[in-house]
């Protein structure tokens, strides 16, 4: 009986030390699953400081930059206004020039006409003016020719002084001019100097604004992995490869509808299940987007040889390469990456993983007004002044802006939304 006893007390005593163990080693869980919590939030709140900060300074570096850019405008107008001027002075040197070579040809001519009209008069003059009367009885033609010499000789020699003395005045132009465009060159020389100062500022201001955007990205790169980090801490990193649960999960995150998601995937994948049949070189994508599809695929270690996308449309002119169940295009992708890591908990997100591209493209809707009211617009089909819903609006600007998607589309995918309730 008293072995009995001890067998209930060791059995007792081992069933206490155990839940002392469980309890201890939950508690001790606990805590360093706390302290990591407040860690993880910690360094988050003291990146999104140094973001913030960053942000800051390359706002105040692009102000700077616009400044100089200002600066580089004003400079170039004034240097075009100095050559403007210098071309200016030296066409009216030139002008002034060929005036002066007239002169002289003037001077040269008048001096011979003078010098041909001085001997007549010595010729005529030295036959005497008493013989000449007596011999043709006519005193008033010898002194009315007398006369007419003298008026003659001295209108030549006054137009010989004016031409003198405007030569004299077009060197003195001349030389106002010159000094005037010396003036000109050298401020053309101080202001070129200024713009290339202003360029190496330029140059210098672009480089610290691309350093200050590398290094935002690369907080912001360590801020999502942190952000992951923390959701999957906190059990929030989400997956599921139930249509029903993604929509539900997307709805819950960004407040678009579920029927109105459940309408557009739909329309778009097939709810994931057309996520396109071709390979990047046979969706005839753009280099840009090309090079962006590479790098998402690379970063997810998957080959871009291999993934397939959408095909180019049949009907209307156009490229393929969407990817996924919302048929994001890379750039699009690209542009809604961090805020889908951050939503899902998946870093970095999987436009191929069907919550990510659910998640896609609830975000985008969302952010293209599908919570909101009505809104005005200007219709595609006519031009005329309409008010359509926010999901269509939504719709039209996620399809592009047609009267296609205005009177097509966006109906279709509305006349699908109640097939969320069926799943």
């Amino acid at each position: 009986m008293k072995r009995g006893n001890e067998n209930k007390k060791r059995l007792i005593f081992g069933v206490l030390a155990l839940v002392f163990f469980v309890v201890a080693s939950f508690s001790f869980s606990f805590e360093i699953r706390a302290v990591d919590e407040g860690d993880i939030k910690d360094s988050i709140e003291n990146l999104e400081k140094k973001i913030e900060k960053e942000q800051g300074a390359m706002t105040e570096l692009k102000a700077e930059l616009a400044r100089i850019q200002s600066s580089v405008y004003s400079t170039q107008a004034q240097i075009d206004k100095v050559r403007s001027l210098i071309k200016e002075s030296e066409e009216n040197i030139h002008r002034m020039e060929k005036e002066a070579e007239q002169m002289n040809e003037r001077m040269d001519l008048q001096k011979e006409f003078l010098k041909d009209f001085i001997q007549e008069v010595y010729y005529k003059r030295k036959e005497p003016v008493i013989a000449s009367a007596l011999l043709k009885g006519d005193f008033s033609k010898i002194f009315g020719a007398v006369d007419s010499y003298i008026s003659i000789e001295q209108k030549i020699l006054q137009m010989a002084q004016e031409i003198r003395d405007t030569k004299e005045k077009i060197v003195n132009e001349q030389g106002k001019i010159a000094e005037a465009k010396e003036d000109h060159e050298k401020l053309l020389e101080d202001k070129i100097v200024q713009q290339y100062a202003l360029l190496a500022d330029k140059n210098e201001t672009q480089g610290d604004i691309a350093e200050k955007e590398a290094t935002i990205a690369e907080l912001q790169q360590k801020m999502n992995e942190l952000k992951n980090d923390l959701n999957k801490l906190l059990g929030k990193s989400y997956d599921t490869n139930d249509v029903k649960d993604a929509i539900k999960f997307a709805n819950k995150q960004t407040g678009v509808s579920k029927g109105f998601l459940f309408g557009m995937l739909s329309v778009e994948s097939r709810l994931g299940a057309s996520v396109g049949s071709c390979d990047y070189k046979e969706s005839r994508m753009s280099d840009y987007r090309k090079g962006l599809f590479i790098e998402i695929c690379d970063e997810l270690d998957y080959s871009y040889k291999k993934m397939k996308v959408s095909c180019p449309p049949a009907s209307y002119k156009g490229t393929g390469g969407a990817m996924g169940a919302a048929q994001f295009m890379s750039d699009t992708w690209t542009g809604y990456k961090s805020k889908i890591a951050n939503a899902t908990g998946h870093n970095p997100p999987d436009p191929w993983n069907l919550v990510d591209g659910v998640m896609a493209m609830a975000l985008k809707l969302e952010n293209d007004g599908a919570t909101g009211g009505k809104v005005k617009i200007t219709s595609p089909c006519n031009g005329k002044k309409i008010s359509v819903s926010g999901e269509t609006y939504a719709a039209m600007r996620y399809l592009g802006w047609s009267c296609y998607a205005l009177t097509n589309y966006s109906p279709r995918i509305q006349s699908l939304a109640g097939g969320y309730d069926k799943l």
